[in-house]
């Protein structure tokens, strides 16, 4: 059952609380640390972007289009739609011989605010490039070329290229295929309903490829760690949680969000991955909690901590920008 984890206080009084679930664990599926439900089965959301573009990444599809390392992060990213964001998506399009006009993952502002104000300030329209999935989706584009199967349709489960990925997921995850299911994601793809511990398995497996027991894909996951470590901008966005702490860790934790409060970590070269889930599913919860779960687990040094507070500190302020309550870990 899920627990409380954040109290949120005013005047004294704990006026809202978020309950959580938590699990890290190794490589060899052993519990390093938990709060409430290790076991709880959830959707992963968008945290599946890295284990979703294993096949192109195993298959050859960053030489065979030429893609950076910095494109890569990109392609596993929940991308605040800035506008180097934007100019990677569609550069990334123009290598597979693409335009974003075959991107189905639907028009929604972008997730950063003064990216949609430039938008709506330059005259111009929010489009599917903006969208903080269209890297995932153009690599699910690009690898339905490379199965040499239509484009279209490619959002669907009978798809060939999905039909891929989700061998993949379970394979990433050590979810039996019989046992993994799905459900539609908001950008239309199929999303994966699994444990915690499975997600952070997964996570671990990544932190540490030459531990994780890959085989044959042991190279393709150390690639896309390594480009969401050197790279934690395109994974992300500018004054997001998921920017800061590898920035504050250089690198070394890598963090990945996905919707509704799911969130997963992976701690480079220590075999570690972490998976949490707000109960429910706010948003601003996300980022103290991020920070908690890393306390909790002594995962951050004195001066990583104090950064990381520096940057978000545990306070609420009204719109005059007086603290008026505090953000208090339970756990």
């Amino acid at each position: 059952m899920s627990v409380e984890v954040l109290h949120y206080t005013r005047g004294g009084h704990v006026e809202n609380i978020h309950r959580g679930d938590m699990v890290a664990v190794n490589c060899e599926g052993k519990i390093i640390g938990s709060v409430g439900n290790p076991d709880l089965t959830m959707f992963w959301r968008s945290a599946a972007k890295p284990f979703q573009a294993l096949p192109f990444v195993k298959n050859g599809g960053p030489e065979k289009y030429n893609i950076t390392e910095e494109e890569l992060a990109l392609l596993v990213s929940s991308h605040s739609g800035e506008e180097n964001h934007v100019a990677l998506v569609r550069g990334i399009l123009a290598k597979i011989g693409l335009d974003e006009s075959y991107l189905e993952c639907g028009i929604v502002r972008p997730m950063s605010g003064k990216a949609y104000k430039k938008i709506i300030a330059a005259g111009e329209k929010v489009l599917p490039v903006h969208n903080a999935c269209s890297g995932k989706h153009s690599q699910i584009l690009a690898l339905a070329i490379m199965l040499g199967v239509p484009t279209e349709g490619y959002t669907q489960p009978a798809h060939e290229a999905q039909k891929l990925i989700f061998k993949h997921v379970a394979m990433a995850s050590k979810v039996p295929e019989d046992k993994l299911e799905i459900g539609i994601d908001g950008c239309g793809v199929p999303v994966f309903y699994l444990p915690l511990r499975n997600m952070s398995l997964a996570y671990a497996r990544l932190s540490t490829p030459e531990k994780g027991d890959w085989g044959e894909y042991e190279d393709a996951a150390r690639k896309i760690r390594d480009a969401m470590s050197k790279y934690p901008q395109i994974v992300s966005g500018t004054g997001r949680i998921d920017l800061a702490v590898p920035e504050v860790t250089k690198g070394r934790i890598i963090a990945k969000i996905g919707s509704d409060a799911v969130y997963c970590m992976a701690v480079k070269g220590e075999n570690l991955g972490i998976a949490f889930k707000i109960e429910d599913g706010s948003f601003a919860a996300i980022t103290p909690m991020v920070i908690a779960v890393l306390k909790h687990l002594d995962l951050l040094t004195k001066e990583e901590s104090a950064a990381l507070d520096e940057k978000f500190p545990p306070v609420l302020k009204n719109h005059r920008g007086e603290v008026i309550g505090t953000i208090e870990t339970v756990f």
